[in-house]
Protein backbone atom coordinates (compact mmCIF):
# COMPACT_ATOMS: atom_id res chain seq x y z
CA UNK A 1 0.00 0.00 0.00
CA UNK A 2 1.49 3.31 -0.94
CA UNK A 3 1.22 6.38 2.01
CA UNK A 4 -0.43 9.13 0.95
CA UNK A 5 2.35 12.56 1.56
CA UNK A 6 0.84 14.27 4.20
CA UNK A 7 4.11 16.24 5.77
CA UNK A 8 6.67 18.67 3.72
CA UNK A 9 9.87 19.07 5.68
CA UNK A 10 11.56 22.33 3.98
CA UNK A 11 15.71 23.16 4.61
CA UNK A 12 15.84 26.63 5.74
CA UNK A 13 19.55 28.66 4.70
CA UNK A 14 19.48 28.53 1.00
CA UNK A 15 15.96 27.02 0.12
CA UNK A 16 13.29 29.00 2.31
CA UNK A 17 15.81 31.74 2.88
CA UNK A 18 18.09 32.22 -0.07
CA UNK A 19 21.97 33.47 0.86
CA UNK A 20 25.56 32.59 0.21
CA UNK A 21 26.75 30.31 3.03
CA UNK A 22 29.94 32.26 3.40
CA UNK A 23 28.18 35.69 3.85
CA UNK A 24 25.88 34.46 6.22
CA UNK A 25 29.10 32.88 8.56
CA UNK A 26 31.10 36.12 7.62
CA UNK A 27 28.38 38.25 8.44
CA UNK A 28 27.12 36.27 11.73
CA UNK A 29 30.51 35.71 13.18
CA UNK A 30 31.39 39.30 12.74
CA UNK A 31 28.32 40.27 14.89
CA UNK A 32 28.98 37.86 17.50
CA UNK A 33 32.26 39.06 17.78
CA UNK A 34 30.91 42.80 18.26
CA UNK A 35 28.96 41.35 21.37
CA UNK A 36 31.51 39.01 23.06
CA UNK A 37 35.11 40.75 23.04
CA UNK A 38 33.95 43.56 24.94
CA UNK A 39 33.54 40.83 27.74
CA UNK A 40 36.87 40.00 27.57
CA UNK A 41 37.37 37.15 24.82
CA UNK A 42 40.02 37.54 21.86
CA UNK A 43 38.31 37.92 18.80
CA UNK A 44 40.48 34.49 17.30
CA UNK A 45 40.34 32.41 20.42
CA UNK A 46 36.28 33.13 20.09
CA UNK A 47 35.79 32.24 16.42
CA UNK A 48 37.51 28.88 16.88
CA UNK A 49 35.86 28.25 20.01
CA UNK A 50 32.36 28.95 18.11
CA UNK A 51 33.53 27.13 14.73
CA UNK A 52 34.91 23.79 17.07
CA UNK A 53 31.33 23.71 18.84
CA UNK A 54 29.58 23.49 15.56
CA UNK A 55 31.79 20.77 14.67
CA UNK A 56 30.42 18.98 18.11
CA UNK A 57 27.26 19.53 16.95
CA UNK A 58 27.43 18.25 13.32
CA UNK A 59 29.76 14.94 14.75
CA UNK A 60 26.98 14.50 17.97
CA UNK A 61 26.65 10.95 17.54
CA UNK A 62 22.70 11.47 19.61
CA UNK A 63 24.24 11.04 23.14
CA UNK A 64 23.50 14.28 23.93
CA UNK A 65 21.71 17.39 22.64
CA UNK A 66 22.96 19.59 19.95
CA UNK A 67 23.15 22.67 22.74
CA UNK A 68 24.99 20.39 25.83
CA UNK A 69 27.63 19.03 22.62
CA UNK A 70 28.35 22.96 21.99
CA UNK A 71 28.29 24.45 25.44
CA UNK A 72 30.70 21.73 26.34
CA UNK A 73 33.11 22.71 24.09
CA UNK A 74 32.64 26.79 23.82
CA UNK A 75 33.15 26.12 27.42
CA UNK A 76 36.14 24.25 28.05
CA UNK A 77 38.29 26.47 24.98
CA UNK A 78 37.42 29.47 26.61
CA UNK A 79 37.47 28.64 30.28
CA UNK A 80 34.11 29.89 30.61
CA UNK A 81 30.55 29.14 31.96
CA UNK A 82 27.48 28.67 30.67
CA UNK A 83 25.33 30.23 32.70
CA UNK A 84 27.61 33.93 32.22
CA UNK A 85 26.64 33.78 28.99
CA UNK A 86 23.37 32.41 28.00
CA UNK A 87 21.76 35.58 28.49
CA UNK A 88 24.00 37.07 26.22
CA UNK A 89 23.41 34.95 23.51
CA UNK A 90 19.69 34.67 23.40
CA UNK A 91 19.78 38.85 23.97
CA UNK A 92 22.24 38.41 20.39
CA UNK A 93 19.81 36.70 18.50
CA UNK A 94 16.76 38.24 19.38
CA UNK A 95 18.77 41.47 18.40
CA UNK A 96 22.10 42.57 16.60
CA UNK A 97 21.42 38.70 14.81
CA UNK A 98 18.74 40.43 12.70
CA UNK A 99 21.12 42.71 10.95
CA UNK A 100 22.52 39.75 9.49
CA UNK A 101 19.92 39.76 7.05
CA UNK A 102 21.93 42.05 4.77
CA UNK A 103 23.16 38.49 3.06
CA UNK A 104 19.44 37.97 2.35
CA UNK A 105 19.21 39.02 -2.07
CA UNK A 106 16.07 40.70 -2.44
CA UNK A 107 12.73 40.42 -0.55
CA UNK A 108 11.59 37.08 -0.16
CA UNK A 109 8.04 36.42 0.73
CA UNK A 110 6.77 32.73 1.19
CA UNK A 111 3.58 33.70 3.21
CA UNK A 112 1.46 32.77 0.24
CA UNK A 113 3.28 29.60 -0.78
CA UNK A 114 3.44 27.93 3.19
CA UNK A 115 -0.99 29.07 3.64
CA UNK A 116 -1.22 27.18 0.45
CA UNK A 117 -0.12 24.26 1.53
CA UNK A 118 -1.30 24.89 5.14
CA UNK A 119 -4.61 24.92 3.33
CA UNK A 120 -4.22 21.89 1.62
CA UNK A 121 -3.93 19.72 4.51
CA UNK A 122 -0.23 19.44 4.64
CA UNK A 123 2.04 19.27 8.35
CA UNK A 124 4.93 21.44 7.91
CA UNK A 125 8.23 21.08 9.68
CA UNK A 126 11.35 22.72 9.39
CA UNK A 127 14.13 20.52 8.91
CA UNK A 128 16.67 22.88 9.37
CA UNK A 129 20.54 22.14 10.28
CA UNK A 130 20.12 22.26 14.62
CA UNK A 131 22.93 24.09 14.95
CA UNK A 132 21.28 26.94 16.27
CA UNK A 133 18.88 28.05 19.16
CA UNK A 134 15.02 28.80 18.90
CA UNK A 135 15.36 32.77 19.02
CA UNK A 136 18.04 32.31 16.00
CA UNK A 137 16.34 30.56 13.97
CA UNK A 138 13.01 32.07 14.82
CA UNK A 139 14.47 35.37 13.64
CA UNK A 140 15.96 33.95 10.57
CA UNK A 141 12.30 32.84 9.56
CA UNK A 142 11.29 36.58 10.27
CA UNK A 143 13.67 37.77 7.25
CA UNK A 144 11.42 35.88 4.57
CA UNK A 145 8.03 37.13 6.72
CA UNK A 146 7.35 33.27 8.35
CA UNK A 147 7.69 32.51 12.20
CA UNK A 148 7.96 29.37 13.98
CA UNK A 149 4.18 29.07 14.57
CA UNK A 150 3.81 28.45 10.58
CA UNK A 151 5.33 24.76 11.43
CA UNK A 152 3.87 21.68 13.38
CA UNK A 153 7.69 20.82 13.99
CA UNK A 154 11.24 22.80 14.10
CA UNK A 155 14.53 21.46 14.88
CA UNK A 156 16.38 23.58 16.68
CA UNK A 157 19.96 22.71 18.76
CA UNK A 158 17.51 22.53 22.03
CA UNK A 159 15.44 19.90 20.83
CA UNK A 160 18.26 17.70 18.37
CA UNK A 161 20.88 15.23 18.53
CA UNK A 162 22.43 14.94 15.35
CA UNK A 163 22.76 17.22 12.83
CA UNK A 164 22.73 16.39 8.81
CA UNK A 165 23.90 14.73 7.08
CA UNK A 166 23.11 11.67 9.88
CA UNK A 167 20.40 9.77 9.17
CA UNK A 168 19.73 9.65 12.74
CA UNK A 169 18.49 13.38 12.30
CA UNK A 170 15.20 12.33 9.96
CA UNK A 171 15.19 9.45 11.69
CA UNK A 172 14.45 11.69 15.34
CA UNK A 173 12.40 13.94 13.01
CA UNK A 174 10.21 11.00 11.76
CA UNK A 175 9.80 10.29 15.53
CA UNK A 176 8.80 13.56 16.92
CA UNK A 177 6.16 13.88 14.15
CA UNK A 178 5.32 10.30 14.35
CA UNK A 179 4.93 10.02 10.42
CA UNK A 180 6.01 7.10 8.13
CA UNK A 181 9.09 8.07 5.82
CA UNK A 182 6.61 7.40 3.04
CA UNK A 183 4.38 10.19 3.94
CA UNK A 184 6.90 12.63 3.94
CA UNK A 185 8.36 14.97 1.40
CA UNK A 186 12.33 16.68 1.83
CA UNK A 187 12.56 19.88 0.08
CA UNK A 188 16.24 21.41 0.40
CA UNK A 189 19.01 23.07 -1.66
CA UNK A 190 22.16 20.45 -0.48
CA UNK A 191 22.41 17.11 -2.57
CA UNK A 192 23.80 15.33 0.56
CA UNK A 193 22.56 17.18 3.39
CA UNK A 194 18.82 16.73 2.31
CA UNK A 195 18.90 14.43 0.13
CA UNK A 196 19.97 11.60 1.58
CA UNK A 197 16.61 11.72 3.20
CA UNK A 198 15.96 9.82 0.30
CA UNK A 199 17.50 6.55 1.56
CA UNK A 200 15.00 5.95 4.12
CA UNK A 201 12.19 6.38 1.93
CA UNK A 202 11.37 9.72 2.28
CA UNK A 203 10.73 11.71 -1.36
CA UNK A 204 13.47 14.26 -2.32
CA UNK A 205 13.36 17.44 -4.02
CA UNK A 206 16.36 19.24 -4.73
CA UNK A 207 16.25 23.50 -5.32
CA UNK A 208 18.77 24.59 -7.10
CA UNK A 209 18.51 28.10 -6.63
CA UNK A 210 21.07 27.99 -4.34
CA UNK A 211 22.72 25.07 -4.96
CA UNK A 212 25.35 23.51 -2.68
CA UNK A 213 26.72 20.32 -4.04
CA UNK A 214 29.83 19.46 -2.64
CA UNK A 215 29.68 16.21 -3.94
CA UNK A 216 29.18 16.73 -7.65
CA UNK A 217 26.04 14.58 -7.81
CA UNK A 218 24.37 14.83 -10.99
CA UNK A 219 21.16 16.96 -10.38
CA UNK A 220 19.17 14.94 -12.48
CA UNK A 221 19.20 12.19 -9.99
CA UNK A 222 16.57 14.41 -8.12
CA UNK A 223 13.46 16.22 -8.47
CA UNK A 224 15.12 19.63 -9.55
CA UNK A 225 14.29 22.96 -9.84
CA UNK A 226 13.09 26.39 -8.20
CA UNK A 227 11.56 26.23 -4.40
CA UNK A 228 7.91 27.10 -6.25
CA UNK A 229 8.79 24.31 -9.78
CA UNK A 230 10.17 21.76 -7.11
CA UNK A 231 6.56 22.10 -5.08
CA UNK A 232 4.46 22.00 -7.81
CA UNK A 233 6.29 18.65 -8.72
CA UNK A 234 6.36 17.02 -5.71
CA UNK A 235 2.69 18.44 -4.94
Amino acid sequence: MTEKITTVLFDLDGTLLPFDQEEFIHSYFKRLAIKLIPMGFEKDALIKAIWTGMEAMIHNDGTKTNEVAFWEVFEGLLQTKRELLEEVFLDFYQNEFDAVKEVVTGVINHRALIDRLKSKGYQLVLATNPVFPREAVATRLSWVQLSLDDFYYVTTFENSSYCKPSLGYYLDILKAIDKLPEECVMIGNNTLEDMVSGKLGITTGLVTTNLENQNNYDVNEFTHGTLEEVVDKLL
